[in-house]
């Protein structure tokens, strides 16, 4: 199958793929489509992010759906807001001439009473996410009985972002003679297992390598101390003038204060997370791809069903513990034949974290020094040039009457004074600023973890705001204190029996160790069983504590509704 038109698919979807200006398919489309369309079997497909998945798995099955029935017949699943509104918006696209098939989204973050309204009309698809589906199927609101074909897009997302019991439990809802297809950009060992607890034999079809390093794209890192990683990530972003990025972050806490530093440090930079509304998220994502501003500042899930093919950079702020996620975000940049660049800041002590992606993922991670200030002015000075020479359009009538008499000046001079008038601010900052190219990080006593600055903040390498590793045990600080609120104690759990939590307010709130217990406490209350609490951490703006796993959900829920001294609360796993 080289072109749409030498398929099974009807003439109805092939007009309306038609009309978006589908000729050739891609090489995930040409192995799915004839294999959905003639096969009886479930599915494992493997393909980077962007080849086209969405058309692969649903144009073969619009032309098999009973446009009769009112019943679901077509269910897909994925990890995000987004990327559910994304698929839908495609899948109405695909069925503009089918005018009897329709689709509804239901996902979290808007009105349900809306969302359950839609359902009313009686649609044969249902794109949506995990969370609000099994809402809607406690409700009584979904009803997939009848359903033929379950997509799980994204899967290994889906299982990173902890929807494995969900999954299963709204696939238990679902027949068992029904077609699953598995489609995934990783195959994780949680991706491995969930197929073979809810696939049957399945085919697998992999496009190119899991996630594929592509050779347009020049990997480069730079070790810098915690305390200096914003800064240096000023100094990456000016001495690359006229880039379009994204900056990847761990936590939603730390996706915000970056952006926040970039914002106030006046670059056209946005933040996006999951703490935004839904109305916050589509404001962003839109003023990205149309370059109202040039640096998004983003989580790697929220920034799934973010599909932009001009990106130049993509900037590793915290890198993450998976090197197929590095391999993923890197992805972004470098696409439709244009090069790309990666650029890691990584901190002392994850040497050995870069040594493993080097090793895993084959790349060749240049190592470089953060730029100097005369670095950076010179590239500021090529980037003018850069802006002038390509993006030059003449939009004004110009008067040359308003030229006054520049004969007193050659050209160089001229040129000269205009890059002195243009690059003024900048060249007096790294003027008056010290180089961090030379500095080493890791050995002075400031770069230590657990120390403080000279203000008092606490500067801990694990609650830092730069998103570190948060697996990292060593320095704990302060253990003491009865961790059980006065319980009975237990013998010790392994730590793979135990989450650990990210939560927002600190020190800085008055928080101390007996409050979060009490926190902890309140927002299980509703177990007959209490849970096991373990390691708790007060830093200055935030802290950690740990906590059973089978009570991770109750944690989270029921810190939504609580406050602590007029404070919302947050808590997020710490990856």
């Amino acid at each position: 199958m080289n072109l749409f038109t030498e398929s099974n698919l009807s003439s109805e979807v092939l007009q309306a793929i038609g009309d978006l200006g589908f000729v050739e398919p891609t090489e995930i489309q040409k192995q799915t489509i004839p294999f959905i369309s003639t096969d009886t079997r479930d599915l494992i497909a493997l393909a980077a992010t962007g080849t086209g998945k969405t058309a692969a798995f649903s144009l073969p099955i619009l032309d098999m759906i009973d446009d009769k029935s009112r019943k679901i017949q077509f269910l897909v699943l994925c990890p995000t807001r987004e990327l559910c509104l994304q698929i839908t918006k495609d899948i109405k696209n695909y069925t503009k001439y089918l005018r009897d098939i329709k689709t509804t989204a239901v996902y979290g973050g808007s009105s349900i009473m809306d969302q359950i309204k839609s359902l009313r009309e009686k649609p044969q698809i249902i794109v949506g996410t995990p969370g609000r589906v099994i809402d809607m199927i406690n409700r009584k609101a979904l009803d997939f009985s009848e359903t033929q074909w379950v997509v799980l897009d994204e899967a290994d997302e889906m299982l990173s972002m902890g929807f494995k019991d969900d999954l299963e439990t709204i696939l238990r809802e679902t027949p068992d003679t029904k077609q699953t297809f598995l489609f995934s950009a990783t195959m994780s060992k949680e991706v491995e297992r969930i197929s073979k607890n809810y696939l049957t034999t399945p085919h697998r079809i992999t496009v190119g390598s899991v996630n594929e390093v592509k050779k347009n794209i020049k990997h480069e890192f730079y070790v810098v101390g915690y305390r200096q990683k914003k800064e240096a990530l000023k100094r990456l972003i000016d001495a690359n003038p006229n880039q379009y990025s994204i900056i990847f972050c761990r936590t939603r806490m730390e996706t915000q204060e970056v952006a926040d530093f970039l914002m106030q440090n006046g670059y056209a930079a946005d933040a996006l997370h999951g703490d935004l509304s839904q109305a916050q998220r589509d404001t962003v994502m839109k003023k990205f791809r149309l370059k109202n501003i040039d640096i998004l500042v983003a989580t790697d899930v929220a920034a799934r069903g973010l599909d932009v093919d001009s990106l130049t950079h993509v900037i590793h702020f915290s890198l993450p513990d998976d090197p197929e996620v590095f391999v993923h975000r890197s992805g972004r940049t470098g696409r439709a034949g244009k090069d790309g660049i990666s650029m890691t800041l990584a901190k002392p002590e994850e040497s050995r974290k870069m040594k493993q992606i080097k090793a895993e993922t084959k790349i060749e991670i240049i190592e470089k020094k953060i730029p100097t200030g005369k670095e950076i002015i010179k590239a500021q000075v090529g980037g003018v040039f850069e802006k002038l020479l390509t993006e030059h359009v003449d939009v004004i009538d110009f008067d040359e009457s308003l030229i006054p008499d520049l004969s007193a000046f050659t050209k160089e001079q001229l040129v000269s004074q205009l890059l002195q008038f243009q690059l003024k601010e900048m060249a007096l900052y790294y003027q008056n600023s010290n180089d961090l190219a030379d500095q080493k990080f890791g050995n002075s006593r400031d770069d230590k973890p657990g120390r403080r600055d000279r203000d008092g903040r606490d500067r801990d390498s694990r609650g830092s705001r730069d998103g570190g590793s948060f697996r990292d045990r060593d320095n704990r600080g302060d253990r003491g204190g009865d961790r059980n609120g006065g319980r009975d104690r237990k013998p010790k759990r392994n730590n793979e029996d135990m989450v650990r939590f990210f939560f927002n307010l600190g020190k800085r709130d008055q928080l101390k160790k007996v409050d979060m217990l009490e926190i902890i406490n309140k927002a299980t209350s509703k177990s007959k069983k209490r849970a096991d609490i373990g390691e708790i951490e007060i830093l200055d703006k935030f802290s950690f504590f740990e906590i059973e796993k089978s009570y991770k959900n109750e944690v989270m829920d029921g810190l939504t509704s609580m406050k602590f001294r007029g404070k919302e609360m947050r808590a997020e796993v710490a990856q």
